[in-house]
């Protein structure tokens, strides 16, 4: 499926069917690349933490929070599941 867009594997008929494919496709998009930004400031933050780097983790974990809340806010990643990942993480910075 990857050769492909969606658009060439669904034929839609209808004005409005061909529409939710182009929204489709616009969404999937942003959402790869906001799972991408937030996978690599995970990573980097918790190498920061292995390292005991406890200023720049102290400063990545801001940057990792106002991504996550972002992210629940616009419904790419769901609130509770934000809030954990915080909470989880500000513990282990604040025990540097």
């Amino acid at each position: 499926m990857s050769l492909y867009s969606v658009q060439e594997i669904l034929v839609a008929h209808h004005k409005s069917a061909k529409k939710r494919i182009r929204q489709t496709e616009t969404k999937t998009q942003l959402r790869k690349s906001q799972s991408s930004e937030m996978r690599s400031l995970l990573k980097k933050l918790r190498e920061n933490i292995s390292n005991k780097e406890k200023e720049a983790a102290s400063v990545l974990l801001k940057k990792v929070q106002s991504l996550l809340s972002r992210l629940a806010k616009v419904g790419s990643l769901r609130k509770g599941n934000s809030s954990r990942r915080v909470s989880r993480l500000a513990s282990q910075v604040n025990k540097l």
